[in-house]
């Protein structure tokens, strides 16, 4: 399975900016295998669908916009996804496309700022780390 399977367009006006007052309020699709069939609802008929036996995982995860576009020194297109700050200006992160960053590439995303992919696909090909210090002088 690769990450780009699950990239797809959707419309800004679609993103809830903020949570709903009445969390349960929230919308829920409910899609049957069986019938093939689609269901809109809300999320406090949930109990409906849920058997003795189910397990239901909740995702508290939030996320923040973080997307940034810059360009290899060579011109190549590069966008990183932020995931999680792990401190000292250190981001776990998403790349694409991943294969063509390696460990030490220096990304530019304005003319001041660069960034140096210190730690590139320490987990696979499409996930990295990047050091966000500026790598002007440096380079």
């Amino acid at each position: 399975m690769k990450v780009s399977d699950f990239n797809y367009e959707l419309p800004k006006e679609l993103i809830a900016q903020h949570p709903l007052e009445k969390r349960d309020s929230s919308r829920l699709m409910v899609l049957n295998r069986e019938k093939k069939t689609i269901e809109h609802k809300v999320f406090k008929d949930i109990i409906g669908y849920l058997n003795k036996g189910d397990c239901l995982v909740i995702n508290n995860t939030k996320v923040i916009p973080a997307r940034l576009y810059g360009k290899k020194i060579n011109g190549t297109d590069v966008e990183f996804l932020l995931l999680k700050n792990l401190g000292n200006d250190i981001w776990e992160t998403m790349v694409r496309p991943g294969r063509r960053l390696k460990e030490g590439d220096i990304v530019e995303f304005g003319m001041n700022d660069n960034v140096g992919t210190d730690l590139a696909s320490a987990r696979g090909q499409s996930q990295s780390y990047i050091n966000s210090r500026n790598y002007r002088n440096n380079a």
